[in-house]
């Protein structure tokens, strides 16, 4: 029986197969994603769907075409704090809802994952195609601070020092640096990855599900304490800088709109 959430958000596709092997395709309009808030709001509810639905016994997730996440579709805009404070509260639920999955996660990168890729880096096994890359793209690059978790996942990946160049940097890892980094246990042309994630799903699978769900609440508790622990936290201080961001573009705009008032007032 197909369940209503696998029809129930516009940027997924859900497979399942009769072991309860859930494949999980990140899209937009059947295409390679470009990352919008819909694709925010859509894993918020999808990640909790998924943990609280028990034939659910392995989750593979990854992209569409030759990307799993590298571009915008429609640039973020918050114009007020309460505007700020609703994606953070999506934001904080799309995390915890992530680690509220009770299953092993296998990601397949098959492509660049610069915009929240800690979809794919949270997982329990990482693999990517030869064609991948890493980078933190919508955070500092952009002036806006690494707030919303991919601050607590890359220290634990890479190391505090590794991660505060990754971050402070904009620095992109390819596949085969991610692989030497410890970021992805398997690297893979882009024809072999999903039969690759497939094979590790099927293997996992033979485990009985109460094996899978408590070696899963045993190998996460770490990562889900230091979540608790700083997220909250850690994305107020970056809407702090987002708001200041805001308030200076206005304050300027004003000043330009004063200032060709002046002139006018002055022919």
């Amino acid at each position: 029986m197909r369940p209503d959430y696998f029809d129930k958000y516009p940027t997924l596709v859900f497979e399942r197969n009769g072991r309860g092997i859930l494949t999980l395709r990140i899209h937009s309009d059947g295409g390679p994603a470009k990352y919008t808030m819909q694709h925010h709001g859509d894993w918020c509810g999808a990640f909790y769907d998924i943990g609280a639905d028990p034939e659910n016994r392995v989750v593979v997730i990854t992209g569409t075409g030759d990307v799993f996440l590298d571009e915008w579709g429609q640039a973020e805009a918050f114009a007020s704090p309460s505007e700020w404070d609703q994606a953070a509260f999506e934001g904080r639920r799309m995390i915890r809802n992530y680690l509220d999955i009770e299953v092993p996660i296998i990601a397949a990168v098959n492509g660049p994952a610069t915009i929240h890729n800690e979809i794919a880096v949270m997982a329990d096994i990482v693999i990517a195609a030869d064609t991948a890359t890493f980078q933190d793209k919508p955070h500092f690059p952009q002036k806006v601070p690494p707030g919303d978790g991919i601050q607590v996942i890359w220290e634990a990946l890479l190391g505090i020092n590794r991660a505060r160049y990754f971050l402070l940097t904009g620095q992109i890892l390819t596949a085969k640096e991610a692989l030497d980094l410890g970021v992805v246990s398997e690297v893979l042309n882009p024809e072999s990855l999903i039969p690759r994630a497939v094979e590790i799903a099927e293997q996992l699978a033979d485990y009985p599900t109460l094996s899978l769900r408590m070696t899963k609440a045993v190998i996460l508790q770490q990562l889900r304490r230091q979540m608790d622990e700083r997220l909250t936290s850690s994305i107020t201080l970056e809407g702090m800088a987002v708001m200041d961001m805001l308030t200076t573009h206005l304050r300027k705009k004003s000043n330009k709109y004063k200032d060709e008032i002046a002139k006018l007032k002055g022919q």
